[in-house]
């Protein structure tokens, strides 16, 4: 009877060693919910670590049991082996795991939810880039421990830290643009020159940042398209960032009109306007006559909105309006043009207007192009007219004879 139980005492060991684990791993998760009960965002995030943490268990609880009840055994080294590279990929695992439980923890105390998310929305973007950080750590370090319990290996390590430095020079200049991108992304995530979801303006493209990685951030631009651009972009290149300090932004709308532009008018109806929108809020909304050269007066409206999504449309409402009000109610405020004609007497002209194409009125029928003006008017009528024509008649035949003669006297 003893001879039949040795060869079944390893397995018992085993199923009991694995019911162990799950049964601790049971009592462990619901130890910690019980700890955090005010957190729901653990329970929420606590079911990526269960399966790990399950493994991790039992493969530690195999392993005990094998050592006790097949010490002897000649198989049990293959097999421990090959259990210890498990164990190390389960605890890698969980480690990972633990990672994104704490950036679900930390990220849950603060909502990008409310008007002014800008710490958040900070926070999310170091935690992101730390988790990833993390991640590629514990790989690298899983991976090298397991290629550690190869004993060829070992030796292979031995002999190459002696050329560590050479290595080193080598690796660094083959991977000398992923290095740059790489600790530009850190750089960019934590000195907070952009962050997720943040609004910029780069390569003349409205968009938000929609991730931020090691090597590249991608802009989502307000078509839905996606522009990768990598990490040093943002570090060595000038971009426009809407909500670096906050979301509020203000933007102007510019009309070109005619001198008789109802400006009072024009001030009370972007009144009326404001009033009656949820776009505005509140803070600026002023209208401004900014230039009056070239024919036109140039009206300026600034105007503020909570962030840039609404000062978009703010201003796509005050254009609209703006426009229906001069075109129902003062016609005559829209750009035209004028042009002056010479009139038979020599004295008085008559102004005739021409109103821009699609703008105002068409022209009145059988008008002519500006007359060239005659000579007769740049060079004579006044004393000074009769000086200015003597400049363009050259120096006269005088002059011609005076200078002959003095060359002569010389030769």
């Amino acid at each position: 009877m003893h001879d039949l139980l040795n060869p079944a005492m390893p397995l018992i060991a085993v199923t009991l060693a694995v019911a162990a684990g799950l049964v601790l791993s049971w009592l462990l998760r619901k130890l910690v919910l019980r700890l955090n009960r005010k957190r729901p965002e653990l329970q929420a995030t606590s079911r990526v670590a269960r399966q790990p943490l399950r493994l991790a268990l039992c493969l530690i609880g195999v392993r005990t049991a094998l050592g006790l009840t097949a010490a002897d055994e000649s198989w049990l080294p293959a097999v421990d082996h090959l259990l210890l590279i498990a164990l190390i990929g389960s605890l890698a695992w969980l480690a990972v795991a633990i990672l994104l439980i704490i950036e679900a923890v930390v990220l849950g105390r603060y909502s990008v939810d409310v008007a002014d998310n800008r710490r958040a929305r900070r926070l999310r973007t170091q935690m992101i880039l730390a988790r990833r950080i993390g991640v590629a750590l514990v790989v690298v370090l899983a991976a090298g421990s397991v290629m550690l319990t190869f004993p060829a290996i070992q030796a292979l390590g031995a002999g190459l830290l002696a050329s560590a430095g050479v290595i080193s020079i080598v690796a660094g200049l083959a991977a000398q643009t992923s290095l740059v991108n790489v600790f530009a992304g850190m750089q960019l995530a934590f000195t907070d020159a952009i962050r997720v979801d943040d609004v910029v303006v780069v390569q003349k493209e409205w968009g938000r940042i929609e991730e931020i990685t090691l090597t590249y951030v991608v802009v989502h631009i307000w078509d839905d398209r996606r522009l990768i651009l990598p990490s040093t972009y943002f570090t060595t290149t000038p971009f426009e960032n809407w909500t670096r300090r906050q979301s509020e932004v203000m933007g102007t709308v510019e009309f070109d009109l005619d001198w008789r532009a109802p400006v009072e008018d024009m001030r009370a109806e972007l009144r009326t306007v404001l009033a009656g929108t949820e776009l505005w809020d509140e803070r600026v909304g002023i209208l401004q006559i900014t230039d009056a050269t070239g024919g036109f007066v140039r009206v300026r409206i600034l105007v503020s909105a909570a962030d840039s999504a609404a000062l978009f449309d703010l201003r796509c409402l005050i254009r609209e309006a703006m426009v229906s009000f001069l075109q129902r109610g003062h016609p005559e405020a829209l750009p035209q043009q004028r042009w002056t004609e010479a009139a038979s007497d020599g004295g008085a002209s008559s102004h005739r207007p021409q109103p821009l194409r699609g703008l105002g009125t068409s022209a009145r029928e059988g008008s002519r192009p500006p007359a060239e003006p005659q000579e007769s008017q740049l060079f004579t009528g006044s004393i000074e007219a009769v000086q200015r024509s003597r400049a363009f008649t050259g120096p006269g035949e005088d002059v011609f004879q005076d200078r002959d003669q003095t060359l002569a006297s010389r030769n």
